[in-house]
């Protein structure tokens, strides 16, 4: 068995990758979909809610397992466990989890591809401005959609091959500060239109009388989503991670980070959709629609646009590389390979599960499992079975199942915070997240209503 000997070469190198799986396609393109989908003002505020309560603590688990085996996501618990238990599953749970979430996020990955590449000569701006046709047409398109899903998956593959200080880390440095900098940049042109304020009420006011069952499961799954939670993707990442970094610190960072991305993601689109008279319920398809209409009302549009997507497009890699990392660590301790090889079969692997997903708006539009694309059942079997269920039994597993003096001494290490902010996260581990989890899901099912 393989001993692991990479490690992150900085604490704000560990901090950018997490953000960077967190921050990707959880929050830039699925976040803005699925908020107008749910509710607008209210769906944003129960994600907060979530994400701060149950995100947050569970994020802070999930570090603390992994520096705590300091092993991948598979080893981790077998090896904290120190026997076969029902616990035991969490990383396999994990890997199977992160393999059929790349399958789908992979597609999209191929999407953005296709536009950044087409943004180049200027394809994508055009005078009749009709940008919902557009995405029709590319993901219509079989061949264009599966060489997207190819080339993403290609991408993914070279640099996990390369290993974390060279490859996940190195990338990550560069890119996640140039996104912020210019989704700050298309929030002020956003708010600048006419109508703008409409956009802006509709996410920021909250209209609970919108929530039902339905919606808070899926802001449950959006936190967890966004957060890169309850598949051990996190478990994976910080085992590489100095014993001297404070994790709470760390994932307070992280969780920051993804809900102002968040925030600017919203920020960036619905002022677009209220002043063009576009629908906030358009589905995945929104910011393929809006982001063109925003900048084709700039000067140098084309330009920013191209620069936008790039930068997109890397920020959804930086989120993909922790899925195929969580698959290609947890075979590298397993099997006599080079990690270089393991990164590519896992690639090839994710590419041929990932075409059903690809052909989904096309050749297979047709063909559904429990009356869902093969594209939307992965989505929700991933965002709201798999995820708040590995996230029910990791808060499980750290509150009562690991061995508490380890748990407290990762807790405090680097760490600033008294015993007092120990026991808070502790309990709420314990009970508050699995109990709001599990009626989560029985509201969900319709077993009883909440109000």
């Amino acid at each position: 068995m393989e001993k692991q000997t990479e490690q992150w070469s900085t604490r704000l190198g560990f901090i950018l990758s997490s953000a960077g799986a967190a921050v990707g396609l959880g929050a830039i393109w699925k976040f803005p979909y699925m908020t107008g989908m749910n509710g607008g003002g209210a769906f944003f505020f129960i994600f907060i809610l979530f994400t701060v309560l149950i995100g947050l603590p569970l994020l802070i688990a999930e570090f603390v397992i992994g520096r705590g085996a300091q092993k991948e996501a598979v080893s981790a618990y077998q090896k904290l466990t120190l026997k076969r238990s029902i616990f035991s599953f969490i990383g396999h749970w994990g890997v199977a989890g992160a393999f059929i979430l790349m399958s789908f996020y992979s597609v999209v990955g191929g999407w953005v591809l296709i536009y950044s590449l087409m943004s180049i000569p200027g394809m994508v701006i055009s005078d009749n401005g009709d940008y919902a046709a557009l995405f029709d047409t590319i993901t219509g398109n079989p061949l264009l959609t599966i060489a997207g899903l190819a080339f993403f998956v290609f991408l993914n593959s070279f640099v996990i091959s390369n290993g974390i200080q060279n490859g996940i880390e190195k990338y990550s440095k560069i890119l996640m500060p140039l996104l912020f900098l210019f989704f700050i940049i298309i929030v002020i042109r956003a708010l600048t239109f006419e109508g703008a304020m409409e956009g802006v009420r509709f996410f920021l006011q909250p209209d609970f009388s919108q929530l039902n069952g339905e919606n808070i499961l899926y802001a449950l799954g959006q936190a967890f989503f966004s957060l890169a939670i309850g598949i051990s993707v996190m478990v994976t990442y910080s085992s590489y991670l100095a014993k001297n970094v404070s994790l709470t610190k760390s994932a307070a960072s992280v969780s920051v980070m993804n809900i102002l991305v968040s925030l600017l993601a919203g920020l960036a689109i619905f002022p677009i959709v209220f002043s063009f008279g576009l629908e906030p319920t358009e589905g995945p398809g929104l910011l393929f629609i809006v982001l063109p209409e925003a900048f084709s009302q700039m000067p140098f549009g084309e330009l920013f646009l191209s620069l936008f997507l790039f930068l997109f497009l890397f920020a959804i890699l930086t989120s993909s590389f922790s899925m195929l990392e969580i698959i290609t660590s947890s075979v590298n301790e397993r099997v006599k390979a080079s990690r270089k090889q393991i990164a590519w079969v896992a690639g090839v692997a994710v590419f041929i599960f990932g075409i059903p997903a690809a052909l989904s708006s096309n050749a297979l539009a047709d063909f559904h499992i429990f009356g869902k694309t093969a594209f939307d059942a992965s989505d929700f079997l991933v965002s709201n079975i798999m995820l708040p269920v590995g996230c029910l039994f990791i808060a499980l597993f750290v509150g009562f199942k690991m061995n508490r003096a380890l748990v407290e001494q990762e807790f405090h290490a680097g760490n600033p915070f008294g015993n007092g902010m120990f026991q808070v996260w502790y309990q709420i581990l314990r009970w508050v997240a699995p109990i709001t989890i599990v009626i989560v899901f029985l509201y969900s099912l319709e077993i009883f209503e909440l109000f």
